[in-house]
C-alpha cells in the first residue's frame, strides 16, 4: 500500500463512524494517476440525497486535510435524487 492510499484510507477511518451511524459506508476504489479519488458508497449514502454535500463538505475534506495533493475526489455510484 502507497502512503497516498494509507492516508486516504485513514481519512475514510476518521469519517466512517458518521457514516456509519447514519446507516451508510464507503470504501476506496482507487486513486487515478492524476489523483482522482474514487469511491463506492455503501448502505443509506448510495441514495441519500445529502450524499453530494457529505461527499464534498465531508469526504473530501478530510481527504485533502492529510492529503492536499489530491485533486478530486467522485463516488462511482452516486444517485442523483
Amino acid at each position: 500500500m502507497s502512503d497516498l492510499t494509507a492516508r486516504v484510507e485513514a481519512a475514510l477511518e476518521q469519517i466512517r463512524p458518521y457514516l456509519q451511524a447514519d446507516g451508510g459506508n464507503v470504501s476506496l476504489v482507487e486513486i487515478t494517476d492524476d489523483k482522482i479519488v474514487k469511491l463506492e458508497l455503501h448502505g443509506a449514502c448510495k441514495s441519500c440525497s445529502m450524499s453530494m454535500m457529505t461527499m464534498k463538505a465531508g469526504i473530501e475534506e478530510s481527504i485533502k486535510r492529510v492529503a492536499p495533493e489530491i485533486n478530486g475526489v467522485e463516488a462511482i455510484n452516486l444517485a442523483i435524487v
